[in-house]
């Protein structure tokens, strides 16, 4: 890969170890999931090792059931200085019909980090489609938007 990379699909088979007793995939394997496609996105753009910042809006919005073809798109919709907001997407459906449907999406910040640990300058993302310039809009919203939550969630870390 020469060129920084925008966009990546990440897939996994839903396995009987990332069941609940509900029968349904467990919340914490989906995360781990985004979590992983997040890293790969953001090091396939920054050309950097990257860590993650913060992980927000997570919205499970239908079951996934063992056996099914998981897709983990992300793509990067903002970078600052050292960071990239990654906007991601689940996907899941049976092998069988693959009927395809949204499971979850949400957004995760990772920032490109030296060997010390320290944020390193990544090459800057412009939107050039109107679709990219509403995300690009809309990350730039949800910056201010976390600013106001973590300015009132101060009052559990004190």
């Amino acid at each position: 890969m020469n060129q920084p990379q925008r966009d990546i699909t990440l897939r996994f088979l839903a396995e009987p170890q990332d069941v609940n007793f509900g029968g349904k995939v467990h919340g914490g394997a989906v995360m781990k999931w985004i979590d992983l496609a997040a890293y790969a996105c953001a090091a396939g753009w920054s050309g950097r090792y990257c860590v993650t910042a913060y992980a927000g809006g997570i919205r499970f919005v239908a079951p996934i059931h063992v056996g099914s073809l998981v897709e983990v798109e992300a793509k990067v919709i903002y970078t600052g200085t050292s960071s990239m907001h990654i906007a991601l997407e689940v996907n899941a459906c049976d092998p069988k019909s693959l009927n395809r449907r949204l499971t979850t999406h949400c957004i995760v910040i990772m920032v490109a980090v030296d060997q010390n640990g320290q944020p390193e300058k990544i090459p800057e993302w412009i939107p050039k489609t109107e679709a990219d310039i509403a995300q690009h809009d809309t990350a730039k919203k949800l910056m201010d938007m976390r600013k106001q939550i973590g300015e009132e969630m101060q009052i559990f870390v004190e």
